[in-house]
């Protein structure tokens, strides 16, 4: 077992940075590496003790398009469609640069994490994809605890400093409007840090009251999948100094949560890109699992039950490792059969074992004549033993944020770059417009996060 990352003592800490990063997901660490590998003297502050953020409960995988792993799995795939997709996906409300600049970065961000030994290997698929673009480790681990592991590794590698509890209450401006410094509490010890940059990758409001009943009361009463810290700490930093947010009421809720517990738990897309089905409370199917997120969702919620199953067999758990631990914490309800598995749902048997019947022919003939689903049926549900887990929709993401450049500039509401600050990943809108496709956020995180790192260093360079 490796040994855990330490973060630095605030004794650690230096007056002065090119570059302070806030924010330790993937996004942070992608962007620290980056600028640092560029030459510049960056340091990481994150607020939460626990290093990662949001990253960490990513389940699906990396979505990239024309890489060298798909081929090596057989599929030929083209960047023109993945921006095609992702468009009509986000309802056409995406920002056009940056999704263009997004698509054709997505590939050289698979060989960066490559060439630093985060290796991509394996490939799934995920709603609203026509190809297996969804990239994840051959071990098929859930993709953002093995992300955000294998960045700290390499964050050790290089040195690069990182301090926990230590949160970022103000950025600091000069006279002429340029953001110089960053003030920290960190457990009570206050100080004032100058920087020629700043990076906000402080992740999306998705566990805020505020911004949630500010911007969409409708979701006040909505259970999150956000680790707690994923408040919005960076929009308030940059509201602070004059940047405008856009597309704030645009909210993802993802359709398979299971919210029995205290805890609530995301059962990642991989589980129907790996060819669960979702049935209602009397054992049928309603929906093509793998349509948009919204569409999934809205599907969901109008039953009279609000909630529906995913049903799957030894076969597709063999495919989606996460599953494991959906058992280990008592989510997955077994079965010997699958008229065993209606029994402990309290659904007419037969009903469960049509719908699975039926389910199984499409995927022989490859044709969903109920659904019209494509996608994610390399595999039938039949081999034994059988299992299921209840979900209702929950509050998962926020397309909206600050908004920025392709070049993660700042803008201010006039449209003028807010100089010395950027920012990148989930903080950002405009990337997903009105649904974002699974694993389009772990990619995000890399290709804007290594853009930022790179768009620092020729800022500092030019101040220097």
């Amino acid at each position: 077992m490796a040994e855990k990352f330490q973060p630095l003592s605030v004794s650690k800490l230096e007056d002065s940075y090119d570059a302070v990063i806030i924010g330790s997901g993937g996004t942070g660490l992608s962007a620290a590496i980056q600028a640092h590998e560029l030459g510049l003297k960056v340091a990481v502050f994150e607020k939460e003790e626990e290093l990662g953020g949001n990253t960490n409960r990513a389940s699906s995988g990396m979505n990239a398009a024309e890489t060298n792993v798909q081929l090596k799995h057989g599929v030929i795939d083209n960047v023109a469609d993945f921006y095609r997709e992702t468009y009509k996906d986000g309802g056409r409300l995406n920002d056009k640069d940056m999704l263009g600049y997004f698509v054709y970065h997505t590939a050289p961000a698979i060989d960066w994490l490559a060439d630093h030994g985060i290796k991509l290997d394996d490939i799934t698929v995920t709603g609203g994809m026509s190809k297996k673009r969804t990239h994840r480790p051959a071990s098929m681990a859930p993709i953002g605890g093995f992300l955000v592991k294998s960045l700290l590794d390499v964050v050790a590698k290089e040195d690069i400093p990182v301090f926990n509890d230590t949160k970022v209450t103000s950025l600091f401006q000069d006279d002429e409007g340029r953001i110089n410094g960053v003030k920290i509490n960190a457990n009570g010890l206050i100080k004032a840090i100058d920087a020629k940059a700043v990076i906000l990758a402080t992740g999306g409001f998705g566990a805020s009251k505020e911004y949630i009943e500010r911007f969409r009361p409708d979701l006040k009463d909505y259970k999150t999948t956000n680790q707690p810290g994923a408040t919005g700490d960076g929009l308030k930093l940059a509201e602070n100094v004059g940047a405008e947010l856009m597309q704030m009421n645009l909210v993802q809720v993802h359709p398979t949560v299971q919210q029995d517990h205290p805890h609530v738990y995301l059962i990642g897309e991989a589980v129907r890109g790996e060819g669960a089905i979702l049935v209602n409370a009397q054992g049928k199917r309603f929906i093509n699992e793998l349509n948009t997120r919204k569409i999934v969702s809205n599907s969901i919620t109008a039953l009279p039950e609000h909630s529906a199953y995913l049903i799957f067999d030894q076969g597709i758990r063999d495919r989606a490792k996460a599953i494991e631990f959906y058992d280990k914490v008592g989510l997955v309800v077994h079965g010997d059969t699958i008229e065993d598995l209606a029994k402990k749902l309290k659904m007419d048997p037969e009903t469960l074992a049509q719908t699975v019947t039926t389910w199984n022919e499409a995927v022989e003939s490859h044709n969903d004549q109920e659904f019209g689903r494509t996608t994610g049926m390399d595999r039938g549900i039949e081999k034994p033993g059988f299992f299921a887990i209840h979900i209702a929709p929950a509050i998962h993401y926020t397309m909206g944020g600050i908004h920025i450049t392709p070049k993660t500039q700042v803008l201010d509401g006039n449209g003028d770059v807010i100089r010395g600050l950027f920012a990148a990943g989930e903080v950002a809108g405009g990337l997903h417009g009105n649904n974002r496709v699974g694993g389009n956020s772990i990619a995000e995180t890399v290709v804007f996060g290594r853009q930022a790192g790179q768009q620092v260093t020729l800022y500092v360079r030019k101040q220097k």
